[in-house]
């Protein structure tokens, strides 16, 4: 059964602003709700109001009851996995049970650079995201987890409480073919890809495929998810994306409604067992209560 969750930005937003906004999507009908891990806007506008993700996870956590609450996806460069691994079991506490935990590898450099934290080249923070996989996997499904990396090392680490789920979904996000997929496969419950259109999804999940195949692993114990954008009027993408629009449009959900439910048919019919709608402030209410409406969700 096909999943659909809002992936709502946390840039240029207050607080009770965005708490009133989960609760819309979760009595629309929606499953998941997942927040970004950015300190800047991301986006081309440099600006720098943008609240933390860690917080705004167990603020969810808190304000919800029924959607799963992930974030798509955390940084691996701002945080060590262990203290990531912590916070995610705390909320998975805070929520009854509902938390995911998402790892990237990371791309905004222009926060990176304000704020003083390396930003390695892509292949070493690729490398750094297979081994903060393994750290979590360890800490969130074992009594005890030892790991020794290049990048993260870990000594007879305990994760207590343990979260309240046996297995805490984790996800890994981003599209590379050679080390990104590869990393999902070894040690991911879900993957995540953001902004490709059908075709590209399908192309994707076939290298996933692959990838499974040598790892030894049956590629469907893997939830795949894609993030799309949604314009159902003629500069929508403009007004949430800037300059960037250009970029989202293979994944925007345009047109009537048929359009709409026909391209995410697509989605579902190349695999993905989810579909999330990537929002950003200022939202729309009424655009989201229409897809949930074209897409029969049930409401709360």
């Amino acid at each position: 059964m096909t999943t659909f969750g809002v992936h709502a930005g946390l840039q240029n937003i207050g607080t009770e602003e965005l708490i009133g906004f989960w609760g819309l999507i979760e009595r629309l009908g929606f499953g998941w709700i997942s927040v970004w891990d950015h300190f800047y806007a991301a986006d081309a506008s440099v600006s720098a109001t943008c609240l933390e993700a860690v917080s705004m996870h167990a603020a969810r956590a808190c304000h919800t009851s029924r959607v799963r609450c992930g974030c798509l996806v955390y940084s691996v460069g701002y945080r060590h996995p262990a203290v990531l691994a912590k916070a995610i079991a705390t909320i998975d506490h805070l929520s009854g049970g509902r938390a995911d935990l998402g790892l990237g590898a990371g791309w905004h450099q222009l926060e990176y650079q304000a704020y003083g934290i390396p930003f390695p080249a892509a292949g070493v923070r690729l490398d750094q995201l297979d081994e903060a996989a393994q750290c979590v996997r360890g800490l969130l499904r074992e009594e005890t987890a030892t790991f020794a990396g290049r990048y993260f090392q870990l000594a007879d680490a305990r994760c207590d409480p343990r979260p309240v789920q046996d297995a805490l979904p984790i996800w890994v996000g981003g599209g590379g073919e050679r080390k990104t997929l590869r990393t999902v496969a070894r040690w991911a419950d879900g993957w995540n890809v953001p902004f490709v259109s059908p075709a590209e999804f399908v192309r994707k999940r076939d290298v996933l495929r692959r990838h499974c195949e040598d790892a030894g692993r049956d590629p469907d114990e893997i939830r795949c998810a894609v993030n799309v954008a949604l314009a159902w009027k003629q500069g929508d993408l403009a007004t949430q994306f800037c300059e960037l629009a250009a970029f989202f449009e293979p994944a925007a959900l345009t047109g009537g409604d048929d359009e709409v439910r026909e391209k995410v048919g697509r989605y579902v019919e190349a695999g993905a067992g989810q579909v999330n709608l990537a929002v950003r402030p200022p939202f729309d209410p009424e655009g989201l209560e229409r897809f949930a409406s074209v897409m029969k969700l049930e409401a709360t």
